[in-house]
């Protein structure tokens, strides 16, 4: 196919036996789906919800080393679920994603990042990366 630009990735060896876990919670599947496939394909091991309460079971039986978590998750607040997390999994970082308008401000949110959708790729696995290079996990 001429006039095609084509970028191939290769699977490294840590998609074999993952070496990190991140919770993806958004409502999207088309966000959940591209985080899964990119994160898996850099050697994490992903746990997918739609909803708040699926993240809350997610969370209660599956240990995690990130949340990565939509502003809006349906009706639900990610920002309210923020508290949780921090309550019941202390340490674990977790990581906003967020489709509003205008770069807004999410002061007093008690969130370690925040990713502007749409993001690239690199945004996604370098955010990650710093939490688990930092954590030493």
């Amino acid at each position: 196919m001429r006039g095609v630009d084509r970028v191939t990735r290769t699977l490294r060896a840590a998609v074999d036996s993952p070496s990190h876990t991140v919770l993806v919670v958004d409502d999207d599947a088309a966000i959940r789906f591209l985080c899964r496939v990119n994160l898996e394909l850099d050697g994490w091991a992903v746990h997918e919800a739609e909803a708040i309460e699926q993240a809350r079971a997610t969370l209660a039986a599956t240990p995690v080393d990130i949340v990565l978590l939509d502003v809006h998750v349906g009706v639900d607040s990610g920002l309210d679920f923020i508290a949780e997390i921090r309550e019941g999994h202390p340490g674990v970082p977790v990581v906003l994603l967020t489709g509003s308008v205008g770069s807004p401000s999410f002061d007093g949110a008690d969130a370690d990042a925040v990713i502007s959708k749409p993001f690239t790729l690199d945004q996604l696995t370098g955010t990650l990366e710093k939490f688990v290079a930092t954590s030493g996990a």
